[in-house]
């Protein structure tokens, strides 16, 4: 069951916890991601994804200004 939402610092191969939680959220669809599942995020903006759609989402909209 997930309870606390997890602070991360989002490195390039890794993430540092800097906050103890179970899980983080999507910065797109706002779906809770497990920490054991967490396989997407971007460094620059600090913000994690649920999936390669999500990422993908934000990389477009980022292409766009």
């Amino acid at each position: 069951m997930m309870k606390k939402e997890a602070k991360l610092i989002f490195k390039h191969n890794s993430f540092d916890l800097v906050e103890e939680g179970d899980y983080v959220l999507c910065a797109i669809s706002g779906k809770k991601i497990l920490l054991k599942d967490l396989n997407y995020w971007n460094v620059d903006l600090q913000e994690a994804y649920f999936s390669p759609i999500e990422a993908n989402e934000r990389y477009k909209t980022l292409k766009k200004t």
